[in-house]
């Protein structure tokens, strides 16, 4: 076992062999293609808020958050670069590919082999908190963080991730956010300025 000890018992906790039904929701959640409308209202959201321009600098601003997020994330995963800066850096199995686990993974099938970091928690906690924060709507806000809930749920109950997979990519999450946050605010000033 290559868990924590605080980590396996709430790994044990959230992830059950549950019903198809459920197995099948649950990788549809995990996909990114049942997200697109709630994409599009994002998008749509920022346009109402800032028009094309605002728009066009949040989908820069929301691209470089995601991209850091999921390079970094993969950095971790792979650990090429990892291995020689920290040589005992452990390479951590994803829960599918532990003894413990591995007769049951909800029918997800294959993930690959390391899931230190998820990226899945990582990029969805970026577009939650970086839309929420330029959007500025409660309700949008209550729905982006119910929707990174279930994304990063869904991991745990499909055997991708453990749950301090899931918590090193929300804080990876949050720094995406705060690098895409300073980039719409910077430029976005930057535009005003020279608009005036």
């Amino acid at each position: 076992m290559n868990s924590i000890t605080w980590d396996w018992p709430l790994f044990e906790l959230l992830n059950f062999d549950g019903p198809e039904f459920l197995d099948s929701a649950m990788i549809l959640v995990s996909s990114i293609k049942v997200w697109i409308p709630l994409y599009l209202l994002i998008i749509y959201m920022v346009w109402r808020r800032y028009s094309w321009r605002g728009m066009l600098l949040f989908l820069v601003a929301i691209g470089v958050a995601i991209g850091f997020a999921d390079i970094v994330a993969g950095i971790f995963k792979h650990q090429g670069i990892l291995k020689d800066l920290l040589p005992d850096f452990p390479a951590r199995l994803r829960p599918m590919h532990t003894e413990e686990v591995e007769a049951f993974t909800n029918g997800y099938g294959n993930a690959g082999q390391n899931g230190s970091v998820s990226a899945h928690a990582a990029t969805i906690t970026a577009i939650a908190l970086l839309s929420s924060l330029i959007i500025k709507q409660r309700w949008i806000t209550i729905l982006l963080a119910v929707v990174a809930i279930l994304v990063c749920y869904s991991r745990i109950y499909l055997a991708c991730h453990f749950p301090q997979d899931l918590l090193l990519g929300a804080l990876l999450g949050i720094v995406a956010t705060a690098i895409g946050f300073w980039l719409f605010q910077f430029t976005n000033q930057k535009l005003r300025r020279s608009k005036n």
